[in-house]
């Protein structure tokens, strides 16, 4: 947020099949989720920290070190589960993406939800809805939430994708043109 504090996030999606889920054998800080969506799920990890917007502005700008932002938890956690060799200052920042985020709770639902608006560079977007329950109630809260959806009238079938795999797939294909571009430039 301008002005305001900035938070930084580990993520590891999917986890992998000997990674602790157990409280008690769990990294320290790790928050272990699902993300379902029609047709499938995900289950992945992350580690939070903080830092402050201005810390943020500045490794996006070049200013520093993309690694100052992260908590030593952070760090550990890159380190144990990136690919042999890719060290944290190999890293490139992606972005901006604008995000729009609203939290309500719809009263035909009775449960909080979080909407998440990602707009690209490119005039795309993406829409996420989102809402959170216990493993126990997992299938009962999916259940009613799609349900609720429907009767909203939003279509349940259109192409679903996770705004992340979208996010690093567009950056990507801008990463990959402006270095084959620069290698062009340097061979003429």
């Amino acid at each position: 947020m301008q002005r305001g504090r900035g938070d930084t996030v580990g993520k590891l999606r999917p986890l992998p099949k000997g990674l602790h889920l157990k409280k008690e054998g769990r990294p320290k800080g790790l928050g272990v989720e699902v993300d379902a969506m029609p047709g499938g799920f995900v289950c992945s990890g992350s580690i939070k920290g903080e830092s402050t917007s201005a810390a943020v502005r500045d490794v996006a700008r070049g200013k520093a070190k993309i690694g100052s932002i992260f908590s030593k938890a952070q760090k550990d956690f890159y380190r144990q589960h990136a690919p042999n060799g890719l060290r944290m200052r190999d890293l490139s920042v992606l972005g901006p993406i604008t995000l729009l985020k609203l939290k309500f709770s719809p009263k035909t639902l009775g449960r909080a939800m979080v909407a998440e608006l990602w707009m690209y560079p490119d005039g795309s977007r993406i829409l996420e809805l989102s809402t959170k329950s216990s493993p126990a109630d997992a299938f009962r809260v999916a259940a009613e939430t799609k349900a609720h959806l429907a009767e909203q009238g939003i279509d349940l079938t259109a192409e679903q994708q996770t705004k992340t795999k979208s996010a690093l797939k567009f950056f990507a294909a801008q990463v990959s043109s402006a270095m084959d571009a620069e290698q062009e430039s340097t061979s003429a």
